[in-house]
């Protein structure tokens, strides 16, 4: 085999070179952009075009990638920034943006870094909106300074070709101090709330406990009065029921007289009786016991046997009561009021003709209430014991 002229060699060495470099243009000139990205292609120094995602071809060695833009939203938290109220406390604040490129060319060629230029745009605007609210105010108008936030920041970064959807205020932390006082106060508030609740519950009870009180006494009144009125009632009927059995046994007057005797011994047993009181009907009594005894008719403090008529009508009995049965309470409280009226009455008549001397004490307390006074009258004089009664003085 013959040697190989150098130039040959050359020649071999300059097609390798040429291929390479054939292969490495073929390479550069073919670009495949992804999803939601943006390429940025410069010719000869000049903007020239923006690739869309899909396949696309470079002019070799004149044309060339700037830069690479994502289209996508992103979110960028920044580190928390203190910020003075206007009542000069100094709270911290920490933001969240929402954003999105919009227009790969601007977000290039408009600003060097987009993220450096919304963060300081960001403190810069939230100081201002802040400075001009105080600490209560901040803490309660989250979606009112979030909203200015992004109103102010799409407005600075349109010429950008960045658009801010959303800003986030992620936490606001007041001085520790100031917290301290916050949770004092919201403790005093809440005690506050349940000594009032308290007071409520304690003034409910108190108005339930005083209806049922109420309730109680007057319905033990009205149970008192039934009873009464049930009790006088029932005294009333047993009252009848005596009279009835006295008036049906025809007690004669011998059986009063001596029940009048018996009684004599129980009236004067006293230690401290210093008067006895003989009723008129005493001598009435002892006539009665002389014409037991065989005294004469007619004589003075003898009564006089009662004619045939007389007996007839003191034969004749009441009829017996029949059964009891309770009233309606108003019904019987009339009735008891009408009977104790009449009684009274009975009363004044009684003591009128029993010969006592005139007190106006006793009459007063002997008429009905409400009643018109009644006129003193002559008191009649007692009559001696089984004496005669006075002639009327010419």
């Amino acid at each position: 085999m013959s040697e190989t002229e150098p130039g040959t060699i050359v020649l071999y060495v300059v097609l390798i070179i040429l291929a390479i470099v054939l292969v490495v243009a073929l390479v550069k000139a073919v670009r495949v952009v992804p999803q939601a990205t943006a390429l940025i292609v410069e010719r000869l120094g000049r903007y020239s075009k923006t690739f869309e995602p899909g396949l696309h071809l470079l002019v070799p060695f004149v044309d060339r990638i700037r830069a690479g833009v994502d289209l996508r939203e992103q979110v960028v938290s920044f580190a928390p920034q203190p910020v003075i109220t206007s009542d000069n406390l100094v709270v911290s604040i920490d933001t969240v943006i929402y954003f999105q490129v919009t227009e790969p060319k601007s977000a290039v060629y408009e600003i060097a870094n987009y993220i450096t230029g919304i963060e300081q745009l960001t403190v810069t605007t939230l100081r201002n909106v802040v400075g001009s609210m105080d600490l209560e105010q901040t803490l309660t108008s989250r979606d009112q300074i979030n909203g200015q936030l992004r109103g102010v920041l799409d407005e600075a970064t349109g010429r950008w070709g960045v658009r801010v959807n959303r800003v986030e205020l992620k936490s606001i932390d007041p001085p520790a101090s100031v917290q301290g006082a916050m949770e004092q106060q919201m403790r005093a508030e809440r005690d506050r709330r349940a000594t009032i609740l308290t007071a409520e519950g304690v003034k409910q009870s108190q108005i339930l406990t005083a209806e049922g009180e109420k309730q109680s006494q007057i319905l033990r009144a009205e149970g008192n009065a039934q009873a009464a009125i049930l009790t006088a009632e029932g005294e009333a009927r047993a009252i009848l029921q005596v009279f009835d059995a006295i008036h049906q046994g025809d007690a004669d007057p011998k059986l009063l007289a001596y029940q009048y005797l018996q009684m004599l011994p129980q009236i004067a047993n006293g230690t401290a009786s210093k008067l006895w009181v003989v009723p008129t009907e005493f001598t009435a009594a002892l006539g009665s016991i002389a014409q037991g005894f065989g005294g004469v008719p007619g004589t003075p403090g003898i009564p006089t046997p009662p004619s045939d008529d007389e007996g007839a009508g003191a034969q004749r009995v009441r009829p017996s009561l029949g059964e009891t049965a309770l009233t309606d309470p108003g019904e019987a409280l009339a009735e008891a009021r009408r009977q104790a009226e009449a009684a009274t009455a009975d009363a004044t008549s009684a003591g009128t003709r029993s010969g006592a001397p005139f007190d106006p004490s006793a009459e007063r307390g002997q008429r009905p209430a409400g009643g018109p006074p009644t006129p003193p009258s002559a008191a009649p004089q007692p009559r001696p014991l089984g004496g005669e009664p006075d002639e009327p003085q010419q």
